[in-house]
This record gives structure tokens, C-alpha cells and sequence, in this order.
């Protein structure tokens, strides 16, 4: 069975979804790539009760000291997906990376010379888990907002939340 919730957030609804098992999407409300399962219940489960807590606490300017259980949905992965958003996860709050950054961290991984860039990009697009999974923190390699599914206006907002957040939390705000 699939359940879904959704949640008024400052940039608009956010609509969530899970089986009995973890969260498999988070879109924000008509955002690009937004697939929500054929067959839904609208019913609160544990595991949709800890991501909205998450997103209390994120959207409260708190850093979520836990992630819910998180399987992105089967549809929209692939391995080379999934190593890319294995790497967004690392991506600390407050900071960004490139999406050349993420090609050359592959590369690496995978023992080659080069990665593309727009592959990772089209990867990161595709990412079913907003904000949990953050997709939000790749920029491009001259630091520019590119790409976002949720929109650049709720990139920027979220980059400008985490960024004043963390001087907070460091004491120099």
C-alpha cells in the first residue's frame, strides 16, 4: 500500500509519499517530475509522521538530527541515479557542490578518466526526494543556480536558509 501526505510549507505545498517501509517521493506541488503512485491512501504512518517532523524542524531553521527511511521510487532509478543522489546525501547543510565536482567524484569512484557533468545534472533532476535527498545544493561550477525542479526561486530560498542557519549555529550571525 501507498500513502501520501502533504505539507504547508513556506514555499508552498510539499506532497509526500511512502509505502510501509520508507519514503519513496517528496515533491514540492507541481514541480517538475512530480509522479505520484497510481494507487494512494491519504492516511499519517509512521514513517510519513517522521517526515513531516523533519520538515517541521528544516522549515523551524532546525537541522533534522535523523532522516527517515528512504527508498526513491523504483520508477525513477537507476544505478547511475542512485550513485548521484548516494552523493547530494553527503552534501553538508549549508554547503554546496557542482555538478562537476559530483562528475569527477564518480569518476573517480568508478575508475575513469571523465564523468559527464550534464549526465549527473539529468540525475540530479530526476531526484524523487526533495530537500531530504538535496538536490537544492548543486550548483554550477562558476557557482550560478542552475537547475531545479522545485523551481530557482525555491533553490535560492532554501541555499539562503541553510547558508544564514549554519552562521548561526557557528555564532557569527
Amino acid at each position: 500500500m501507498n500513502y501520501v501526505q502533504q505539507y504547508p510549507s513556506p514555499l508552498g505545498n510539499i506532497i509526500f509519499a511512502s509505502d510501509e517501509n520508507a519514503l519513496f517521493g517528496l515533491w514540492f506541488e507541481g514541480q517538475k517530475h512530480f509522479t505520484l503512485p497510481k494507487d494512494y491512501v491519504q492516511k499519517q504512518t509512521p514513517i510519513l509522521a517522521q517526515t513531516k517532523q523533519w520538515l517541521e524542524l528544516y522549515f523551524s531553521r532546525e537541522i533534522p538530527p535523523f532522516t527517515p527511511p528512504l527508498a526513491p521510487l523504483s520508477t525513477q532509478s537507476t544505478a547511475f541515479r542512485e550513485s548521484v543522489w548516494a552523493i547530494l546525501r553527503t552534501i553538508p547543510y549549508g554547503r554546496t557542490m557542482s555538478y562537476k565536482e559530483i562528475a569527477q567524484i564518480l569518476a573517480h569512484q568508478r575508475g575513469i578518466a571523465k564523468m559527464s557533468a550534464q549526465a549527473v545534472g539529468n540525475a540530479v533532476g530526476a531526484n524523487p526526494i526533495a530537500l531530504l535527498i538535496p538536490c537544492h545544493r548543486v550548483i554550477g561550477s562558476d557557482k550560478s543556480l542552475t537547475g531545479y525542479a522545485g523551481g530557482l526561486k525555491r533553490k535560492e530560498w532554501l541555499l539562503k536558509l541553510e547558508r544564514e542557519n549554519s552562521k548561526i549555529q557557528l555564532g557569527i550571525l
